[in-house]
């Protein structure tokens, strides 16, 4: 049954992960108040126990649960049970639309059994790149391929658009609308807040997040050890790193970290205690890809510990900057920051190339307007945002 026979677009959205329910979040909670659309939220559950705290967060529950989860899941395990579990899923629903956010397994495998099943694929935060089919792995291979069958192309910034020009997607098909995770960072922190643990108020605090594969090994154990000689110079700095369930973080971050009485290893927060330390915070390190979003829009400094990113508009807008992996430069890159004023001062402003919180209204607009649907979203038309 299509559309105008059972007089609403069906649309399937597919979450897998903790940042994808972030950052899809704000496009569920648009489409359910959408009239003209049914919505049906497919959770992979990917990870597990991380996507069960956004969607409580957020008040969203699932209509079909995967559960896909497997203790030390290969990538190619995970691909093969996505792959059988998402076509049922499918059949069973019948979607006219399905949309999926980002660059991980579950977004790639989505994109594919929509192909299968010709389906339209929209894609939301689409055309980040880096260049290097093997950094970020295997995200970057994972959006390449959504990009290729997506009809929908929902980019978040102009350099993202012009990505996908340049790859030779239609201009019809690529709507720069800003990123969702700029909708969901403006809801949470709107919100009464509180740490998760007492921070001192004389204490600069360091936000940390590291669990890139890329940097398993080596990489990782340079981040640790720069850690270790910035509480070792800086009595008042602590640093709260919440520790990403996976074996190769895990082990290696409580062996490295465990002792130092002012690093905070903490388990994954909930969205609201992530958004209340990102407020709390001095500066952020990372290897991660959302918070280098949202860190900007709160006039938080972004330290990125990676040599590629596919984000570059809060760099080039100077308020993030790539130190790549290596224990000297982490370390030095973060006493710059926490020695001189004025170093901070410029790179702790509050901008937000990503988005004015109205992705959402945005994409639902868009959908609205291909589908031939009338919907209201209090004036966010489709239109580019700052690309910074």
């Amino acid at each position: 049954m299509r559309p105008a026979e059972r007089g609403k677009l069906r649309v399937a959205t597919i979450v897998g992960t903790r940042p994808e329910a972030i950052k899809m979040a704000p496009v569920i909670k648009a489409l359910q108040a959408t009239p003209c659309c049914e919505c049906i939220v497919i959770g992979t559950a990917q990870h597990r126990k991380l996507l069960d705290q956004v969607f409580k967060t957020f008040d969203i529950s699932m209509d079909v649960d995967l559960n896909v989860m497997q203790e030390g899941q290969s990538l190619s395990s995970l691909t093969s049970r996505l792959l059988e579990r998402l076509d049922r899923a499918f059949a069973e629903h019948i979607p006219d639309l399905i949309l999926a956010q980002g660059d991980t397994t579950t977004v790639m495998v989505a994109s594919m059994v929509a192909f299968y099943r010709r389906v339209p694929f929209g894609h939301v935060e689409a055309g980040l790149r880096t260049g290097d089919l093997h950094n970020p792995f295997p995200e970057e291979l994972n959006r390449i391929v959504a990009g290729t069958v997506a009809t929908m192309h929902f980019a978040p910034t102009e350099t993202a658009r012009k990505a996908l020009l340049t790859e030779g997607k239609a201009e019809g098909s690529i709507f720069v609308t800003g990123n969702t995770v700029v909708d969901a960072l403006l809801d949470v922190a709107s919100r009464p807040l509180r740490l998760p643990l007492a921070i001192p108020s004389d204490r600069r605090l360091i936000l940390m997040t590291a669990h890139r594969r890329e940097n398993f090994g080596r990489p990782m154990a340079n981040i640790f050890g720069a850690v270790r000689r910035i509480v070792e110079r800086y009595p008042d700095v602590e640093v709260i790193y919440p520790v990403h369930p996976n074996p190769n973080v895990k082990g290696a971050a409580h062996a490295a970290l465990s002792a130092l009485p002012r690093v905070h290893l903490v388990e994954p927060l909930d969205y609201q205690s992530l958004v209340a330390v990102l407020k709390r915070s001095t500066l952020v390190l990372t290897d991660s890809g959302g918070i280098q979003e949202e860190a900007p829009a709160l006039a938080k400094p972004v330290l990125v510990m990676r040599v590629e990113t596919e984000r570059p508009e809060a760099v080039q807008a100077g308020v993030a900057k790539l130190i790549g992996t290596q224990e000297e430069t982490i370390a030095t890159e973060v006493g710059r920051l926490l020695d001189d004023p004025v170093a901070y001062r410029t790179m702790a402003r509050s901008v937000s190339p990503y988005g004015d919180g109205k992705a959402a209204a945005r994409i639902v607009r868009i959908i609205a307007e291909r589908f031939r649907l009338r919907v209201h979203t209090n004036g966010a038309k489709p239109q580019a945002v700052p690309a910074g």
